[in-house]
């Protein structure tokens, strides 16, 4: 008897774990970190729910709904302009659009990232970094920019400091000439566009990609990379020292939205060749989305609504949340 109680009670407690609804959220590699946090905060409030956080270069977490047709009740990129872009359009043809709106919640800004034991951070400033970067034997890391948002935003700040400077050879010395093949670089008056092929390799050791930019963080910590291109919040979360670059180039700031768009890089990667992925230097802003297809629509709402207010509080190591009047 004892044991078929024992036997009725188990079943019971798998029961009502099995009854837990799953969300799933796939974000931006930048947040997972705060997501970490908000994921423990819901589920304590709502013992019910099962959050599922994974994280991807931005343009990667779109095509898991897009392109791997995958069950995603959240998404959240580093780059609100991916989604009107990659999932306005329809599901398949006749039906409805993987989404039709988008939320705005974040800002950030563009670093240099290092190590106490990185080469040269004895001497390094905002005003000679760059320099730096461009030593023969200082390695430099940045995320793959056919996946990742933050990747085809370090070539867009190391082209737009060229300008800042007055020195034209630092996209070519810290990142172009170290990648194969090599970006074509487009000049014309007013505008740059650096295109790409569509795999991205580096050329020898001076640098390093990874597919996300928090991937890069190990090889930071163990000295396989000197510096890396970087979120603010990602190198004050995970407790490194870094360059505050210039508003006008780290792609943090409205006012300087227009000086932004003199670059623009366009991805080779031949799935987009129908969309034509040419991404402008725009203000960073982290948008959330919910496809139309999420298995779980009202909590996704929910979720999103719990996320929206944690990131209003403006936690250290966070990105900046959007104020709104």
């Amino acid at each position: 008897m004892a044991l078929l109680l024992l036997l009725l009670l188990s079943a019971g407690c798998t029961d009502t774990a099995e009854e837990r609804t799953v969300l799933r959220v796939v974000a931006a590699g930048s947040v997972l970190a705060p997501l970490s946090e908000i994921e423990a905060e819901y589920e304590r409030q709502y013992p019910g729910v099962d959050v599922r956080i994974e994280g991807h270069g931005s343009i990667q977490v779109i095509r898991q709904v897009t392109d791997l047709h995958r069950p995603v009740d959240v998404v959240i990129v580093a780059d609100e302009s991916l989604i009107p872009e990659l999932m306005y359009r329809p599901m398949a043809p006749g039906a409805e659009n993987f989404t039709d709106g988008y939320i705005p919640f974040a800002t950030n800004a563009m670093v240099i990232a290092y190590t106490d034991g990185s080469a040269g951070a004895g001497e390094i400033t905002p005003e000679n970094w760059h320099e730096i970067l461009a030593r023969p034997d200082v390695r430099v890391g940045f995320s793959n920019p056919i996946l990742d948002a933050c990747g085809y935003r370090a070539l867009m700040v190391a082209k737009l400091a060229e300008g800042y400077y007055g020195d034209d050879s630092i996209f070519s010395e810290t990142i172009g000439n170290h990648l194969t093949p090599p970006p074509v670089v487009t000049a014309s008056p007013g505008s740059t566009e650096i295109a790409l092929a569509e795999m991205v390799k580096p050329e020898g050791q001076k640098v390093g990609i990874r597919d996300g930019s928090v991937f890069l963080l190990a090889l930071l910590d163990a000295g396989g990379l000197d510096y890396a291109f970087e979120y603010r919040s990602v190198a004050e979360d995970h407790g490194l020292r870094w360059i505050d670059l210039p508003a006008e180039i780290d792609l943090s700031s409205d006012e300087y939205a227009e000086e932004y768009r003199k670059v623009t890089v366009r991805l080779g990667f031949q799935r987009f060749s129908s969309i034509g992925l040419e991404r402008p230097g725009l203000p960073i802003v982290y948008a959330v989305a919910i496809p139309a297809n999420a298995p779980n629509p009202d909590e996704a709402e929910r979720f999103i609504g719990f996320m929206l207010e944690a990131f209003g509080e403006g936690r250290q190591g966070w990105p900046e949340p959007i104020r709104r009047g």
